[in-house]
């Protein structure tokens, strides 16, 4: 590593939508809040309170499965304005601490405060003063990691939530990727951790230990990045202007799913989530692309451009059963699921952008 290590901050909600509804409805506080679909409708759940997740509930999981492990939930439905207006509050708070923000969503990003004189360069305390100011304003508890690059960074803000504060240094950061579990490296999701395991690749150690040529003949483009964060190395800068050509959410499931319904049903919130970023950065999308990724790891993409922005409309079902025609997904189980939106363009600010309501409708 050349020259002083940079210090990078990534801040994350600890259970974002949940922690607004329970901020916002004091008969919600302490008890499990579901926000998604109704337990009695086909949605599914956007995310849950950390009182619902003893209960084995997550995100992505049907909203009548999450109903039978916790028939005592709360179920709320998602108020993405209420959302975004505690997310714009929490970046004016970033934007007093450092000029180079990477927002990822509306409840994480990134902070390059290297070049920062607070509290004496303190990266730790800064980090800690961000903390306070989130809950001063907004009631609300982030947690934060701080590291020397984004991979790190971002795997520290995992640790101690809810309100946790983490750091790895420079000197920690070889024996912490070593004894880290596969699966808890940002980047590597069930199904991966599976395929790696199968290879005995089961920790960092065991990561550092496998040659690229190795890596690069299982898991293609991704190996060099697999490799280079078992060494402690992600070059990666905060980028804080960066132009955006696309947006894309993906999730890889804990179980793979058969019913092809299910994959629409999941494609539908996917598109929602994608639509919900464009809309932070007043952009409009022309062109959708699926990703599936089958349980053999075999993985394709199916797109279509339309002359209209896309939005999350009646025609958006139609358009994504469409694309699903030409797939296998009634044959083959599926791993992993992902929408990306591009040809993008800057939205009219007089245009009327109309939500509808996914969770309650898939």
């Amino acid at each position: 590593m050349q020259g002083s290590p940079r210090k990078i901050i990534h801040i994350d909600m600890d259970a974002f939508y949940a922690s607004v509804e329970q901020r916002d409805n004091p008969k919600y506080r302490n008890k499990p809040v579901i926000v998604g679909g109704k337990p009695d409708s086909r949605g599914v759940v956007a995310t849950c309170s950390y009182e619902a997740r003893v209960y084995g509930i997550h995100s992505a999981m049907p909203s009548s499965q999450a109903y039978r492990l916790c028939p005592q939930a709360i179920f709320v439905k998602p108020r993405f304005d209420a959302y975004r207006e505690a997310s714009e509050t929490i970046r004016d708070i970033f934007s007093r601490y450092s000029d180079r923000i990477e927002p990822l969503s509306l409840d994480e990003a990134y902070l390059d405060v290297s070049a920062s004189s607070l509290f004496q360069g303190s990266a730790t305390l800064l980090a800690k003063q961000i903390k306070q100011d989130i809950r001063r304003q907004t009631q609300l508890i982030a947690s934060a990691g701080i590291s020397y690059n984004k991979f790190l960074a971002k795997i520290a803000s995992d640790l101690g939530k809810p309100d946790g504060l983490y750091v790895i240094t420079p000197s920690q950061a070889a024996k912490f990727i070593e004894n880290l579990p596969i699966g808890k490296f940002h980047g590597i999701g069930p199904a991966t951790e599976k395929k790696m395991h199968e290879l005995g690749i089961k920790s960092g150690l065991d990561l550092k230990q496998t040659p690229l040529p190795v890596l690069q003949q299982y898991f293609g483009k991704a190996a060099a990045y697999y490799h280079d964060i078992a060494q402690g190395m992600d070059r990666r800068p905060v980028n804080a202007r960066r132009e955006r050509k696309s947006v894309g959410v993906e999730t890889t499931f804990e179980q793979d799913i058969g019913d092809p319904q299910l994959v629409g049903r999941h494609l539908l919130l996917l598109l929602k989530q994608a639509l919900a970023r464009l809309t932070e950065k007043q952009l409009t999308a022309h062109s959708l692309t699926i990703k599936i990724k089958y349980r053999n790891f075999v993985q394709i993409t199916r797109g279509r451009t339309l002359p209209y922005a896309i939005s999350d409309g009646p025609d958006a079902e139609l358009l994504i059963a469409e694309l699903l025609k030409n797939t296998e997904i009634s044959r083959k189980k599926v791993r992993l699921l992902g929408v990306t939106l591009s040809a993008l363009q800057q939205r009219n600010s007089l245009a009327h952008y109309r939500q509808m309501d996914l969770f309650n409708s898939i």
